[in-house]
């Protein structure tokens, strides 16, 4: 099959694509499957690697509606149930935000393994077929469906004996976009590179600087400094904005322990005013990278905090890909997981920008104001660590904390979150207007779409996704029997 001439379903009939708020959502026309393989990118942010993507078409002129997307599963055993809760999930969303999609766009994306490796084509069709069959079961038809590897692409739908090339079509890249690429560039969009490139720079720091890194945390730990955590995240971030690139390992340590307090993680959140970002970013990327094996769940607070300045820059491909790095080392660290669901669901920052804003005003008129106790149910737990840890048993702070996250969750389902000022209304955080639809997030284990309501999302008011009977480290995300979630 080529460009130009082809009996892919498609066949060059226009669809109308909302890049997002860094396009000034101005309309993107899409023609034929390699217009689409070639906005892929620009669509997501980024390249999604050994991936599913599914993107919802409304109204007779095939506008974007909502985007899914999740994991391959790397055994064929799960592709069925993948394919079954991807489409499921897609339509349950689109029909809580706006409609049902009239049709839906496919993409399965995946690198040989090897140079010589099988043909990817072939070995993706089941999973094709199965995604298929499931919107087709919702009623809603495959207007397209492309195999997307190594710079190649094909079309699973295209059936006339002898029309496709079996070497596929080349994605047009720059100097020589197509036109739909050259309109996404036009206006302000640009990709930030793969999805796994994105997590490998966020990777764990290697050998020598890991080893003296994980001998001061260890230190640190033992020692148990009674250093306030808020003091020296502002000197560390201080540091940072006149310049400053990076910290010893001994204040390192200190910093990545402090930060499992939720008030120094909390003043963490508030370094986002404009001039702020970009020294914020880098502080949070460099503690990141330091939680080297076995303290590894210390890069969740930084990883959590760079998401959060990532979205209020307007970075949402990154934020959301960092986000689900986040929740992989936690996945039931509630700040991430709850900006996480926020971002999918279309929302904009502004309205928690705002509360944080706030907080911050407040704190600053009142400079000798002791910081809060954290609440019981995210009081900061033990770091793993090379030696034996102890674990504490129920307790009547944990009850505490469990009944509250099943009151919020009882509350959630009518809209409202409670809090200690009262009710929130969902009118607080709204899907952005004449946004695209939402990026989904595959519900965890004990919840349904629509069981949470984004606009209550609050710095330390957040409710478990599990079961509020379920301990902490038991709380698992869903893996879709192996599609794992969306991001």
């Amino acid at each position: 099959m080529n460009a130009t001439n082809n009996d892919s379903a498609m066949n060059n009939e226009p669809v109308i694509l909302s890049l997002g708020p860094a396009s000034g959502h101005r309309p993107v026309i899409m023609r034929g499957p390699a217009d689409m393989a070639e906005l892929l990118p620009y669509l997501m942010g980024f390249f999604p690697d050994d991936s599913i993507v599914a993107v919802g078409l409304h109204g007779p002129d095939l506008h974007q509606g909502g985007v899914i997307r999740a994991d391959i599963p790397a055994s064929p055993a799960l592709w069925p149930a993948a394919a079954e809760e991807t489409a499921a999930l897609l339509v349950d969303l689109s029909e809580r935000r706006d409609s049902r999609p009239l049709q839906v766009l496919l993409y399965l994306c995946q690198d040989p393994a090897s140079e010589h490796g099988p043909p990817v084509l072939d070995g993706l069709r089941p999973l094709a077929d199965g995604l298929r069959a499931a919107f087709a079961r919702r009623s809603v038809p495959v207007k397209e469906s492309l195999c997307v590897s190594d710079g190649r692409w094909w079309s699973f739908l295209c059936r006339r004996q002898g029309c496709c090339d079996p070497a596929g079509n080349s994605i047009r890249r720059a100097p020589a976009p197509g036109p739909a690429a050259a309109a996404a560039t036009f206006a302000g969009l640009a990709p930030r590179g793969s999805r796994k490139a994105i997590i490998a720079g966020l990777a764990p720091i290697g050998s020598p600087s890991a080893d003296a890194q994980r001998a001061a945390i260890a230190r640190a730990e033992a020692a148990e400094l009674p250093e306030p955590g808020i003091d020296l995240l502002d000197q560390a971030f201080a540091e940072f904005a006149a310049g400053v690139c990076e910290l010893d390992e001994d204040r390192t340590a200190r910093l990545l322990l402090a930060l499992r307090d939720r008030s120094t993680r909390d003043r963490g959140a508030e370094f986002v005013r404009p001039a702020e970002l970009a020294p914020a970013e880098r502080l949070w990327r460099f503690l990141a990278r330091r939680a080297v094996p076995p303290y590894e769940s210390c890069a969740v607070a930084p990883l959590t905090l760079l998401a959060w300045a990532s979205w209020v820059a307007g970075d949402t491909a990154t934020a959301r890909v960092v986000l689900g790095r986040a929740l992989d080392l936690d996945p039931c660290y509630l700040l991430a997981d709850l900006l996480h669901e926020s971002l999918n669901d279309g929302m904009t920052p502004e309205a928690l920008l705002a509360a944080v804003e706030g907080q911050r005003q407040r704190r600053e008129a009142r400079p000798s104001a002791v910081a809060p106790e954290p609440a019981a149910e995210e009081r900061p737990g033990p770091v793993p660590g090379p030696g034996p840890g102890g674990a504490s048993g129920g307790s009547a702070g944990t009850a505490v904390a469990r009944r509250r996250r099943r009151a919020r969750r009882a509350a959630s389902a009518a809209g409202t979150v409670p809090a200690d000022g009262g009710p929130v209304s969902p009118a607080e955080g709204v899907p952005e207007p004449g946004g695209p639809g939402p990026v989904a997030l595959l519900p965890a284990p004990g919840c349904r779409p629509g069981e949470r309501s984004a606009g209550g999302l609050r710095l330390g008011r957040a409710w478990s996704c599990g079961s509020a009977a379920a301990p902490r480290h038991r709380c698992t995300r869903r893996s879709a029997r192996g599609a794992r979630h969306a991001r």
